[in-house]
């Protein structure tokens, strides 16, 4: 089951940036892969992908505890999701690593940034959309005890973000978050120069980002998902819906405000982005080049001959 399917984190635009629906599990894959593939080393992308079935499995398991019964359904919902993610949205992605390339060695401002984001946003979307099915029917599965493993997994998965993001005093936090993106920038250009790494932390200082309010609401959709679950159970016909509807509040929250709050981080984030990859030297431009195309390397040897 799922918290959240969103924002991991402060001072970056992520595929979390990014979707949680019911279980997370198969709709989590697109956020994760895209991270791991992206963002991750060649070798490793490949092993991950992989092995990604198995590991989902484990990680819904994890969260409520399956039992015999349910095991091998969602074994099935699991494999089949795969199935359609390499075939059609592996390939998907070698368009946009090649749309990327074309842009890494040339100056960008925020807007481009953004519209980059927003396409990304359209593939978690889509992987959203193929997890309805299969998600409804584990929720419909879900014993009394196994929500309640639910709920236990969610309130030690609070613990984490407080002890991530809200411990400490503002200098401890803020240089938790300055090494965060400091390693995701230097899987792509390689080292930041001194300059760079302040002008991250300048970035980051000025962030929109609240950590109490992204806790809040994350515990809105904690409490969302479970409400669903039990509102599935009460009418298995409307389950399909249900969890439709779940997602939906996922990508835009009801809570008064906090569209408006998501929004500026994401434009934060943008501005951000572009001002860091237009201080790159050629080399950094270069070395982010090789990058992206190692990855669309990478892709194309998982998708297969065509």
């Amino acid at each position: 089951m799922s918290t959240s399917f969103g924002k991991t984190g402060p001072g970056v635009v992520t595929r979390d940036s990014q979707p949680g629906i019911i279980a997370r599990g198969v709709a989590l894959l697109l956020l994760g892969l895209l991270t791991i593939t992206l963002l991750g080393a060649c070798s490793a992308a490949r092993l991950a992908y992989n092995q990604a079935p198995t590991l989902t499995y484990w990680w819904v398991d994890g969260h409520v505890d399956l039992a015999n019964g349910q095991s091998e359904p969602v074994r099935q919902d699991i494999d089949r999701f795969f199935a359609w993610h390499r075939s059609e949205a592996l390939p998907a992605y070698i368009g946009l690593l090649q749309s990327w390339q074309a842009m890494a060695t040339t100056d960008l401002d925020a807007d481009q940034v953004c519209r980059q984001f927003q396409v990304i946003r359209g593939h978690i979307d889509t992987a959203a959309g193929r997890t309805v099915a299969p998600l409804a029917r584990l929720a419909l599965s879900l014993s009394t005890d196994q929500i309640d493993h639910q709920r236990r997994h969610q309130a030690k998965s609070n613990q984490g973000f407080e002890k991530d993001f809200m411990q400490g005093d503002e200098d401890q936090r803020l240089s938790k978050r300055l090494t965060r993106t400091i390693d995701r920038s230097e899987r792509i250009y390689g080292r930041l120069s001194p300059e760079q790494r302040e002008l991250v932390r300048t970035w980051l200082q000025r962030s929109p980002w609240d950590p109490a309010r992204t806790l809040a609401e994350r515990q809105r959709r904690q409490t969302d998902l479970l409400q669903t679950v039990q509102q599935a159970q009460a009418n298995p016909a409307q389950a399909e819906a249900l969890v439709a509807a779940h997602i939906r509040r996922i990508g835009q929250s009801p809570t008064p405000g906090y569209e408006a709050y998501s929004q500026s981080m994401i434009r934060h984030g943008c501005e951000q982005f572009a001002a860091l990859h237009n201080s790159m030297s050629p080399q950094q431009r270069e070395q982010a080049l090789r990058t992206l195309k190692g990855y669309e390397e990478d892709l194309k040897a998982l998708v297969g001959p065509a």
